[in-house]
């Protein structure tokens, strides 16, 4: 018998993407009731195989109501049940389904900044528990109106888009995810004996040093869909400039045209052509905020435009993104912060774009948006 779509994701979620074994706890989590087919497919699949299920639905507008009416007290406390489930819960599978992508967009950013803020322990410790082993996790959205109108499709469209980006219009997507990890896997091998990264283009001429930290090949693990090979910079040794021609979302809010000066790690000097007010808000929220959390190169090309959905958005394959705020321990990242936002670069040519170019030490890897080792 042929298995359904939700049948098929569900797959690559529990049995690739977080490997869940019997007796492992399990949150499931879904911001709507849009999720509600691949839920059940992924409630099924970790039941049938010998796992606790802890289901975790909301609804969207809870978040507007909170930050809108929440005390200072209110934005600074963290529910000691959601602590507990963090430092026990085995595997995190959560799935976004927005009803609103903009259900956010007014919200107050210095209460945004401050929530921020006061979760991010909650990140570090998932982030700690996943790079020693002892947790893993993976976000994955599901077709929502929202989303395609963000797009600028059609609710078949995007889901056909949806699709193909996760490879679920395969027979055997998770063959693909390895297949993809295989290519990946030679290219961030290679980026682990750098010291050095450069890259150029439009407003661009920046330096990251990476000797020592490692690269990752990103192929369904984490993200679904997936596709990219990153690591996390040697805090201190970023100096430059960088210039992001797409549309940066975060949040519920956008920001275009940002442009980024950096010295020594931190940026010193920001601008955006709208939005600038919430760029502001985000790298002022902590300590961390200015720094820089990661640094990746895309390679999934049945993305080829942006979407206004950063789980699909950072993967377009020839563009890159940098993440401002918080690193990531497994890559040897020590930048910690309530962000992570990334922002994406194009480096193909276009009218207005002549492309990009990656060194390592100083030798030319990538240009205009593909790896030439």
């Amino acid at each position: 018998m042929q298995k359904t779509i939700w049948e098929k994701y569900a797959e690559v979620l529990v049995d690739y993407s977080t490997n869940v074994q019997k007796g492992d706890l399990v949150q499931i989590r879904a911001t709507s009731i849009y999720a509600k087919e691949l839920v059940k497919a992924v409630y099924k699949k970790v039941i049938q195989k010998g796992a606790h299920p802890i289901l975790r639905t909301s609804f969207e507008d809870m978040s507007d109501i909170f930050i809108k009416h929440a005390s200072d007290e209110q934005l600074d406390y963290i529910d000691p049940i959601i602590k507990l489930e963090y430092e026990t819960v085995n595997k995190f599978i959560s799935i976004g389904a927005p009803m609103n992508t903009k259900n956010m967009a007014r919200a107050d950013m210095k209460k945004l900044a401050r929530r921020s803020k006061a979760s991010q322990g909650l990140s570090k410790l998932l982030m700690d528990r996943s790079a020693k082993g002892e947790a893993s996790w993976v976000v994955a959205d599901v077709p929502t109106h929202a989303l395609a109108q963000e797009a600028k499709m059609s609710f078949d469209e995007y889901s056909e888009f949806l699709f193909k980006s996760c490879y679920l219009d395969q027979d055997d997507p998770v063959a693909k995810l390895k297949e993809l990890d295989k290519k990946q896997t030679k290219w961030a091998n290679y980026l682990n004996g750098v010291k050095k990264i450069r890259i150029t283009g439009e407003k661009t001429d920046i330096t990251f040093g990476v000797e020592d930290r490692k690269w990752i090949s990103c192929s369904g693990l984490n993200n679904y869909p997936d596709g990219e090979v990153f690591t996390s910079p040697v805090e201190a040794d970023i100096n430059g400039e960088i210039y992001f021609d797409f549309p940066q979302n975060y949040r519920g809010n956008s920001a275009t045209g940002v442009h980024l000066w950096i010295e020594n790690g931190q940026i010193v000097k920001f601008d955006a052509e709208t939005g600038r007010d919430f760029l502001e808000a985000m790298l002022n929220t902590d300590e961390g905020s200015k720094g820089i959390g990661e640094i990746a190169i895309g390679t999934n090309d049945e993305i080829r435009e942006v979407t206004g959905n950063i789980l699909f958005d950072e993967k377009i394959g020839g563009a890159i993104h940098m993440a401002v705020g918080a690193s990531y321990p497994e890559t040897g990242g020590k930048n910690v912060s309530g962000v992570h936002w990334d922002m994406i670069k194009n480096m193909k040519p276009s009218s207005n774009n002549e492309g990009g170019k990656i060194y390592a030490d100083d030798k030319l890897i990538y240009e205009n948006g593909k790896f030439l080792i």
